[in-house]
């Protein structure tokens, strides 16, 4: 068979369903391959930056690798945002970039670029495939590579002629995944170090997504209070009497509290990056530490599930009592819906408990990066498992692809992108790939007409802005224009109507709300800042 045929048999081996891309001619035999396979989906986007998110958000709500394809320097290029996502984010993700022919290469030949040095920062592995025999090989390594250890992207690149050769059929090469187990000495002087602390907390990370019951047993057999990393804050049941909220941008203190009293941290599944740990205040360097999961480093890196497993038969028998009412009950208090603030326009606030009244409970919430989503996690409670995808590297572009990557995945959930309309003008085009598919989901757009979080920091430290503006854009006549429906929302009492009927609809839907532009964050106003 083709080598790209080969490739494409080799994902499929390994669970792939859907690969993302812009068409490129450098990897037509692996578009054709996927297209003529039932079992396959190739998912054709507006810009390799949409292919790339929703690649990610796909591969972020399964846990199994999804494609996403780029043709050369170009195209690599525009992919790359995405990729970073995935790297951060620790999703598993296989990258596939077209290359100029074998006999070109190192001749800066049309479009080339080294892609493994391109990519080396913002992937686990990165290699040019030189032989199409060898292709079948790199394919399993890769997608091996991507959803072991702490996940992440992988990228191969594929010069265009080594696609079309004949290879011998690849044999099925089902691989079993080994993971590390504590050993019981281990699990022993874990339980014994949390049940002598004096106020152990928890911090759940995209590694503990697989063990979201046992990280609840343990927390309730051990009397542990559980934080949620940023962006992941459906990793535990916020109604939960031990959860002790969202650790992210500006955190308000009460939330804190008990980080600051904390006398042991234990990491689930969490690598405990600059945002969560709040510029790496946390943990204190008179703080113990527990490192447990797959996104963690150095010794201690168990897995998650097999870990907090054997720390729940390890337990005693009567959990410690040390009481998280208050804590918990700060969390409470702080993510109410307030009254309104505004002096003109809706309250991003405002919008949020109408979602809150609107929507269901499960629904998969895909967010886009600014200050908008501020709004979003404090107001809105995530009490079950899956249902929030958000860049932990705060890219701007992610909600409308994020959310198509996640319909695909789960037609049967109901998904809501929420954007500000900075970030929505990136990737709003993603659109016409939703409408093609005849997707149903919903876009809700917070408009404030600028770049909020640019000029908040610029408000705060130059007393001024600059180039922060975006225009009066009619996003429902330009959702409208791409074959979904449209709704305009200009005042707080037609929210909840037009949600009602966006949501109702069979097709994508967007809502377009103009919000009041001083309300940069719940507690500040940008007028207040310079």
């Amino acid at each position: 068979m083709r080598a790209g045929d080969a490739a494409v048999e080799i994902f499929a081996q390994a669970g792939v369903k859907r690969f993302y891309a812009v068409p490129g001619e450098s990897f037509l035999e692996i578009m054709d391959a996927v297209e003529t396979r039932p079992d396959l989906s190739l998912i054709s986007t507006r810009h390799e930056s949409g292919a790339s998110f929703m690649a990610e958000a796909d591969a972020k709500l399964t846990g199994v690798p999804a494609v996403a394809m780029a043709t050369r320097g170009v195209g690599a290029s525009n992919l790359a945002i995405g990729v970073h996502t995935a790297r951060q984010d620790s999703t598993p993700m296989v990258v596939l970039l077209g290359q100029v022919e074998t006999e070109f290469l190192g001749r800066e030949a049309f479009q080339e670029v080294d892609l493994p040095d391109f990519y080396r920062e913002i992937t686990k592995y990165s290699a040019t495939v030189h032989r199409a025999d060898r292709l079948p090989e790199f394919v399993e390594k890769a997608a091996r590579i991507a959803a072991s250890g702490r996940p992440g992207p992988v990228m191969l690149a594929l010069p265009a002629d080594i696609l079309g050769e004949d290879i011998e059929a690849p044999e099925s090469t089902p691989t079993a995944k080994s993971r590390p187990v504590p050993s019981s000495e281990d699990v022993r002087d874990m339980s014994r170090r949390i049940v002598e602390a004096r106020r152990p907390v928890a911090i759940a990370g995209e590694g503990s997504k697989v063990a979201r019951e046992e990280l609840v047993a343990f927390a309730e057999r051990y009397g542990i209070g559980v934080y949620t990393a940023f962006r992941r804050q459906d990793k535990f049941p916020n109604g939960h009497p031990n959860y002790l909220g969202h650790l992210a941008l500006g955190t308000p203190p009460e939330i804190l509290e008990a980080l600051e009293e904390a006398d042991l941290i234990i990491s689930a599944g969490c690598r405990l990056d600059e945002v969560t740990t709040q510029s790496y205040e946390f943990p204190k360097k008179w703080q113990n530490v527990v490192r447990i999961g797959a996104e963690a480093v150095g010794e201690g890196a168990f897995e998650v599930r097999e870990t907090l497993s054997a720390l729940i038969e390890a337990a005693p028998k009567e959990p410690p009592v040390r009481g998280w009412s208050v804590a918990h009950g700060a969390y409470l208090e702080l993510s109410e819906v307030p009254e309104s603030r505004s002096e003109g326009g809706v309250d991003p606030a405002e919008v949020i408990a109408a979602m809150r009244e609107t929507l269901p409970e499960d629904s998969i919430i895909a967010n886009d990066a600014g200050n908008f989503s501020i709004f979003l996690h404090r107001y809105w409670r995530y009490g079950h498992p899956d249902t929030q995808l958000a860049p932990a590297n705060g890219a701007m572009g992610y909600g409308v692809p994020s959310a198509i990557g996640a319909k695909l995945a789960a037609p049967e959930r109901t998904v809501v992108a929420v954007s500000g309309d900075g970030g929505f003008l990136m990737t709003g085009q993603e659109i016409e790939t939703a409408v093609r598919h005849g997707l149903s989901l919903t876009v809700v757009v917070m408009r404030n007409g600028m770049h909020g979080t640019i000029a908040m920091h610029q408000a705060r430290e130059m007393g001024r802005l600059a180039g922060t503006g975006i225009g009066n854009v009619d996003l429902a006549s330009f959702a409208r224009s791409l074959g979904a429906e449209g709704f305009s929302v200009k005042s707080p009492d037609e929210i909840i109507p037009a949600l009602e009927e966006a949501v109702s609809s069979e097709s994508v839907s967007l809502v377009d709300i103009a919000t009041d532009p001083d309300l940069i964050t719940p507690t500040a106003r940008l007028s207040g800042m310079s």
